[in-house]
């Protein structure tokens, strides 16, 4: 097991050398929208035409099935476009798009949105699920999900859908980096090959795991979901660039613009999203 971690640490760090990146990283504040609903997550979405964020609202019981969620849009600068750009859901979390899709973790289902159209077009039943937290998709068009409460993380190919890791604590966070998947697992974050060997690339984190963002090839971004963000470099070392816990600020389900190097952090409980850049000293 030794031997297959070092090999998995030896491609990994391969895959970032060539812009791998030492700095002292901070964030500068740069805006905050109020009003929405319980946000959960942002995903920063881009077309040829536009840009987007896509914030899901659970606006009730974070584990119920009452109907009260969905998914509110808003312009990069923070400006709400629509509050209810989707109703009808239960309690959304985790998103991720492919092929003009949205996809959307919603307790124990997929919802498959047309963002064109901006209308549910499918909902895939997971068996046996409780709290599907976050989603991710490959480059095949691929949905992996994980529940944070089964501590699994599920596959779903051609609406069929298979149990992928178990035994993977608290599962939440997904994020794909080249054919490796990335899973924010309690307090470590995991590095998943495609054979399912797990290498942890860093650990010892204040609070639970919540989002992951890659950031460049040298480094990534992870939110505790209490109110914590941290900038974690290839070598494990963790830099904590936010704590907003005593102010009762949360930092849920992370989304980031590559282009402005900006990240956009839900407040669930504060009902807001507020926006900072990345900054690399």
């Amino acid at each position: 097991m030794k031997k297959i971690h070092q090999v998995l640490l030896l491609t990994l760090l391969s895959f970032w050398a060539s812009s791998s990146v030492q700095a002292r990283p901070s964030l500068e504040k740069l805006w905050l929208t109020q009003g929405l609903l319980v946000p959960e997550s942002v995903f920063y979405y881009h077309d040829e035409k536009s840009t987007y964020l896509f914030v899901s609202q659970i606006d009730g019981d974070p584990s119920g099935v009452d109907g009260k969620g969905g998914i509110a849009k808003m312009t990069e600068g923070g400006e709400l476009i629509a509050s209810d750009w989707i109703t009808g859901l239960n309690a959304p979390k985790g998103m991720a798009v492919f092929a003009g899709k949205l996809y959307v973790a919603d307790i124990n289902e997929i919802v498959v949105i047309n963002i064109k159209k901006a209308k549910v077009e499918q909902k895939i039943p997971v068996a046996g699920a409780i709290f599907l937290n976050d989603v991710v998709v490959d480059s095949q068009g691929i949905v992996f999900v994980s529940d944070t409460r089964t501590n699994k993380i599920y596959r779903i190919q051609n609406e069929a859908v298979t149990t992928y890791l178990e035994k993977v604590e608290s599962a939440n966070g997904l994020k794909f980096m080249g054919n490796n998947l990335l899973v924010g697992a309690g307090t470590s974050l995991l590095l998943i090959d495609k054979d399912k060997n797990r290498l942890p690339l860093a650990s010892g984190f204040a609070q639970a795991i919540d989002g992951i963002e890659i950031v460049g090839r040298g480094a990534v971004i992870v939110s505790c979901w209490p109110g914590l963000i941290y900038y974690v470099g290839i070598d494990g070392h963790m830099d904590l660039l936010l704590d907003t816990q005593q102010a009762k600020i949360n930092a849920a389900d992370i989304g980031y613009n590559p282009e402005s190097q900006t990240v956009f952090v839900p407040n669930f409980a504060k009902n807001s999203v507020t926006a900072y850049r990345l900054k690399l000293n």
